[in-house]
């Protein structure tokens, strides 16, 4: 007991020292935290071995057999069933060596007070195997994954890992925040908006001042720099986003925060579309794959304000805007009415049917057909004033 309390008393020093004058005392405490469990997970090995027993890793299931959605919570959260990786198993013993190897590529992360792209984590993982010509990894495609088994088995996010994604989605409107140190007026961002980090826990970026009614979260860049340049965000008083198609998970966490935080209401415009429809759904819900991060990520009172498949009729659409449905959408559309948070809601029913019954799909950008600045002077308000149209 007293060289493993030596040793975490050294490993937590190293923790202290890396925090710098930058790191914040949440921040050294959640580093400290997530170094014990990364410690845990190393002496549950060391523990096995000692005893002769084969050392065993137990995996939560991230897939869809693994999750349920809570009704109460109007979450998707992750089931319980979880698969054994066992070391001398050969058909788990490769993923069973990466799982610790990356582990121990992360404490060596947090020890420095360095973060890595999932990228450069992998090349940092990479090697070859001791007397073999065996590669850790042969690619970024088996060590992703390995990430995310690592974050849900001892229950650490990838961020309080030091990982990071490239980051992707802005954001413009009237809010002062301040990032790593760093006071930014996001009405004064210039034309590319806030590029929204990877990492947006409240160490790394804080509140400061917001007058904002509202969020519009928009699918793609370019429906982003329609009503930037319309200056949306002026007109209506609102901070406006985009995740670049579906949210990274900055983005999602980013708009989890400014509506518990800042209490503002998060509309979503997105394409009529199956894409669009999940895409909705993974914001609203969570997904499948980080059902274990809903609770984080997740905004359960987002709307769907648009594009629905009966503004056609609504809005007097003309025949440009029609995309033909293929046999991919249709069955794409299927799997959403069969989903459970789908399933029972009559109006998103209706809407799915709709789409299916016109037999054509339509993007946000087609309703530029009326006129360049049709969407922000008068789509979008319409929708915004009209709550009836509104998708829950």
């Amino acid at each position: 007991m007293a060289k493993k309390a030596a040793k975490r008393s050294s490993a937590e020093s190293k923790v202290a020292a890396a925090s710098g004058g930058r790191r914040s005392a949440l921040a050294t405490a959640k580093a400290k935290e997530t170094t014990r469990k990364l410690e845990g997970l190393a002496e549950s090995i060391a523990r096995a071995a000692s005893k002769k027993m084969t050392p065993k890793l137990e995996i939560p299931i991230r897939a869809l057999s693994n999750v349920k959605f809570n009704p109460k919570r109007a979450i998707i959260e992750m089931g319980e069933n979880k698969q054994s990786r066992a070391f001398f198993d050969l058909n788990m013993a490769k993923k069973f060596m990466q799982t610790a190897l990356v582990a121990a590529q992360c404490k060596q992360l947090i020890e420095e007070g360095k973060t890595a792209s999932i990228r450069q984590l992998y090349y940092r993982s990479k090697h070859d195997v001791a007397g073999t010509k065996e590669k850790t990894f042969n690619s970024q495609e088996e060590s992703d994954p390995i990430i995310e088994d690592l974050e849900v088995t001892i229950d650490a996010l990838r961020e309080e890992l030091h990982v990071f994604a490239s980051n992707r989605g802005s954001l413009v409107g009237p809010i002062t925040l301040v990032d790593d140190g760093n006071t930014l007026d996001c009405m004064k961002m210039g034309s590319a908006g806030y590029p929204v980090p990877s990492i947006v826990e409240p160490d790394v970026i804080q509140f400061k001042k917001c007058s904002a009614k509202f969020i519009l979260h928009v699918e793609k860049d370019t429906v982003w720099r329609r009503f930037y340049e319309d200056r949306f965000h002026e007109t209506h008083n609102c901070i406006v986003t985009h995740g670049g198609g579906q949210p990274a998970r900055g983005m999602r966490r980013l708009l989890r925060r400014m509506h518990d935080e800042l209490k503002l209401p998060v509309y979503c415009l997105l394409d009529c579309d199956p894409w669009g429809y999940y895409i909705y759904s993974v914001i609203k819900q969570g997904s499948i794959s980080l059902a274990y991060e809903s609770q984080r990520m997740a905004v359960p009172q987002a709307m769907f304000i648009g594009v629905s498949s009966f503004d056609y009729d609504r809005f007097g659409l003309s025949d440009d805007v029609k995309i033909g449905l293929d046999d991919n959408d249709i069955r794409r559309a299927k799997q959403i009415l069969n989903y459970p948070w789908f399933k029972g809601k009559k109006h998103w029913e209706k809407e799915i049917r709709k789409m299916m019954q016109n037999g054509f799909k339509m993007e946000v950008e087609a309703l530029t057909t009326k006129r360049l600045t049709y969407l922000a002077e008068e789509y979008v308000p319409a929708k915004l004033k009209d709550k009836k149209q509104w998708l829950d």
